[in-house]
This record gives C-alpha cells, structure tokens and sequence, in this order.
C-alpha cells in the first residue's frame, strides 16, 4: 500500500495535474523494466500533462484520470468549486501559492463560501482537501480516492498486459477535454475499437461494498448493449466478483469517447465508494482486488 499512500499525497486539482503526472512518469520509467512488456511511451508538452503507455499490438485502451475535485481562490477570500466538492462547512483545505504554504478551512455554503486563511490568497490558487488516510482490514478512507484508485488499478494492470493502450487523462472533473487528442493520436498511431474507464463510481441502492467491481450499464450517458454484454460474459468467465449499475446521472472518460468521430466501444468498470468528493471517500479493499484483477483478466480477452 506505500505506492498507493504516496498516490494519495499528490496534489492535482483538474487543470494543475503536473505533479501526479511527473510521478506517474517516474514510477513508470522506473518500474517498466520488470513489466512483463515495455511499453512506449508517449508525454511532454504536446500531451499536456497527460500519460500514454502503448503495449505490444493494441486492440483495448485503458482510460484513468489523474485529476481532482477542488477549489480555486477569486477575491475577497471567495472560493469557487473546481469540479463538484461537497461545500462542508469547515472542511480543512490546503494548497500553495507564491507566498508559500495555504492550510484553511472552508466557511460557507454552496451559495457562497470562503477561506478562512490569516493573508489573502492570491487568485487563482488551486486548493484541494488536506489528505487523511485512513485503512482497516475492511475499507480504505481518504480524499481523491476518485481517481486515486483508477490511476492504482491502471498501474497494477500495467505489470501484467501484454497488448494494449494505458492512458493517463486530465481535466475530467471540471468539464474534461484531453480525450479528443488522446483518442486522435491513438487512432493514427495503433487504433483500438474498444476503451475500458478506470474510474471509481458511488455506492446506492443497487450497488454495495463488498460485492465487487462494478460494471456500469449506463450513467447519464448510454454505451452500447452489444459491447456492455461481451464485458459481463467475460467477467462471468473470470470468476471475479462484480456487480451492474444502472444509473440516470454521472458521467466520465466515457462520454467523450463516445462523442468522438471514432467507433470506439467504451465500459465503465470501477470500484464503488462512500462519501463521494469529500475528504472522506470510503472504498472496500475487496472491491479495489476485484478491479484489479478484473482490469488484468479483461485485457487479456478483450
């Protein structure tokens, strides 16, 4: 769990991903030499802050955004929601501008909140909540853990495929908007014609802890029957524990792959948890193994 903790204690409020993205990066060089292939890999500039690993011959793309909720600072100690936070009231916030170190609390509602900080913040500043991680034998329990145990599963599923695309994103909290090049530079480079969305989803009435990964038959957005059965077949066949979701709201990676000008067949599939954009997120360790080795089986298949 030190990789996943060290995960946590990264700061990428959507649109400042530059810190998790170097030590995605990092891990990534570092580690690839014991993975069972080498994938090339494609970063800098011209990809923003955005990861794309390419394995062996790909007919899957793997898709994990590093990106969080958060708050951005305007005037008069006003804070604007940077994604969709819960606005608690007194909830502690932490970030940094030139002046150094920001540790506040947020005061307020969603009509209006403020930071509670001695010196104003200068505008613009990116504040995120202050991290507490929390883990038992049952559950883990922290901040970001959407998307934290996305991009963990995505780097797990690393160690072990042999063909395939696994592709870091940003902005997805806040409107997204790296899809677009990331799904054209894949198409001209080595095309795929089907993308799995290593995300985490909310538990409800029809989805609970403990009962594995879920597979998402639709969130606001519908992705088609044919592609949604081949996915549930094949994690009948796994042996892996998984549940189907069915929701009316929701969204993520998937909807701009599907408003793409490529025939891209696109899953949701993902852990469930409590407590969703607030610093206490909950997730069933048991349902963080039955993603990762869902992810492992499915791309060894599909």
């Amino acid at each position: 769990m030190k990789f996943l903790f060290e995960l946590l204690s990264k700061f990428s409020v959507s649109g400042d991903e530059s810190d998790i993205s170097n030590f995605i990066l990092q891990h990534a060089i570092e580690r690839s030499i014991g993975w069972k292939v080498r994938p090339e890999m494609f970063f800098g500039e011209d990809f923003h802050d955005c990861i794309l690993l390419k394995f062996g011959v790909p007919r899957t793309a793997v898709f994990a955004h590093i990106d969080t909720v958060g708050f951005m600072t305007r005037y008069q100690n006003q804070l604007i929601p940077v994604g969709g936070p819960e606005i608690m009231d007194g909830i502690r916030l932490r970030g940094r501008d030139t002046k150094g170190e920001v540790f506040c609390r947020l005061i307020g509602t969603e009509d209006a909140c403020y930071h509670d900080f001695p010196r104003g913040i200068e505008p613009g500043t990116r504040l995120s909540f202050d991290q507490n991680v929390r883990v038992d034998d049952e559950f883990i329990q922290a901040a970001y853990l959407d998307n934290r145990l996305g991009v963990y599963s995505a780097l797990k599923l690393c160690e072990t495929i042999e063909n395939g695309w696994v592709v870091f994103t940003t902005y997805e909290e806040h409107g997204g908007g790296s899809i677009p090049f990331l799904i054209k530079f894949i198409q001209e480079n080595a095309p795929v014609k089907q993308a799995l969305i290593s995300d985490i989803t909310w538990i409800s009435e029809g989805v609970e802890h403990h009962k594995g990964a879920v597979i998402s038959a639709r969130d606001k957005f519908i992705p088609r029957k044919k592609f949604i059965e081949k996915v549930v077949q094949l994690a009948e066949k796994s042996g892996v524990p998984y549940q189907i979701e069915v929701e009316a709201y929701g969204g993520s990676d998937g909807r701009e792959i599907q408003f793409s000008p490529y025939a891209i067949d696109w899953c949701f599939i993902g852990a469930a948890e409590d407590f969703v954009h607030t610093p206490n997120e909950k997730v069933s360790l048991s349902d963080l193994d039955s993603m990762i080795r869902m992810y492992q089986f499915l791309l060894s298949e599909l």
